[in-house]
């Protein structure tokens, strides 16, 4: 019996570290350093050294507000107390794939086909998750437009019909405004 080969990083690992940045799915680069199992210095420093494998489409740089708003959802430490003085690259898939280039270690191979599998794995469970919606807005538009019908009419019952009913009791001969 062919022995199942065991992964070095638990997959929910991988995709918990898996975000959406300016419309493409990225992994940080503390994130990735911790799963090569180097520091992030060290990480950058190679992705430096060969800056023109990695585009602005592989590897970008994070504005300020982006790591603002990354520090509000994920509590990091703030850059005046210890915390990292650089802003955070953020890596696409490529980019990711690039890096097993330029870290030439097993572990660094290895954690690399386990991270392109994740996210073959969330681009599938996006995917389902689109049609799912798309089946949903048919859904929502078949039955509102049954309904618009089912509205009006309980509309239609609950106004009072416009026939006027005689008045009753003392009239004066002043007319009033």
């Amino acid at each position: 019996m062919p022995k199942k080969a065991t992964s070095l990083v638990p997959t929910e690992r991988i995709e918990r570290a898996i975000l959406l940045l300016r419309g493409h799915k990225v992994m940080l680069d503390a994130d990735l350093a911790a799963l090569y199992g180097v520091p992030t210095k060290q990480l950058l420093q190679a992705v430096k050294r060969n800056r023109e494998r990695f585009p602005d489409d592989f590897a970008f740089v994070l504005t300020g507000k982006e790591v603002a708003i990354l520090r509000s959802q994920i509590v990091t430490s703030s850059s005046g107390w210890g915390g990292r003085r650089t802003p955070p690259w953020a890596f696409t898939q490529e980019g990711v794939a690039m890096l097993s280039s330029v870290l030439r270690s097993d572990r660094a191979i290895q954690v690399n086909i386990e991270i392109m599998r994740a996210f073959v794995r969330l681009r599938a469970v996006l995917a389902s998750h689109t049609d799912l919606a798309q089946r949903l807005d048919e859904l929502e538009r078949k039955y509102d437009q049954r309904f618009a019908v089912v509205f009006e009419a309980i509309r239609k019952l609950m106004t009072s019909p416009t026939a006027k009913r005689k008045e009753l009791g003392y009239h004066t001969l002043i007319k009033t405004k």
